[in-house]
């Protein structure tokens, strides 16, 4: 199975903790589908919105207009509908109500000729354990690059 990473949220791994991810088809029109295989698609802003019908959105996800769309593009920053299976809405929804997750977009990637999406349930980090996770990645890098030099000399 190919699969082709087109936009990731970079900001998500620092400002929250993963709880649990899911993947969902993305509902398009024709010329923002071109616009996403492209890589204008811009997920740090971000959310998914559970209606009461059941329904889940992807909210404050910019797709820059096709540069070829002409009369036929789409507005840039609309809501978007997820395509999930009812189980799974269920559970991400009683995640949210009663633990008061979030759902966020983490990235956005094509699996065969499919555009999907990367959801994740998450809660929010504190400045300590952003401080704390920025000094585990630089320990780790000092590590690697020691072992680096090491084996090389």
């Amino acid at each position: 199975m190919s699969i082709k990473v087109l936009a990731r949220n970079r900001k998500a791994f620092h400002e929250y903790e993963v709880m649990e991810t899911f993947e969902a088809g993305l509902v398009l029109q024709g010329t923002e589908v071109k616009s996403v295989r492209a890589g204008k698609i811009h997920l740090a802003d971000g959310w998914v919105d559970i209606t009461p019908r059941g329904e889940a959105f992807l909210m404050q996800v910019t797709i820059d207009p096709y540069f070829q769309g002409n009369i036929y593009n789409h507005k840039d920053n609309q809501p978007r509908k997820l395509l999930l299976n009812k189980k799974e809405l269920i559970v991400i929804e009683s995640h949210v109500a009663t633990r008061g997750n979030s759902i966020i977009p983490l990235q956005v990637y094509l699996k065969k000729s499919l555009v999907k999406i990367e959801i994740a349930l998450v809660r929010g980090k504190k400045l300590y354990d952003k401080r704390l996770a920025t000094k585990k990645k630089d320990t780790q890098r000092d590590l690697e690059r020691e072992h680096k030099v090491k084996v090389t000399v």
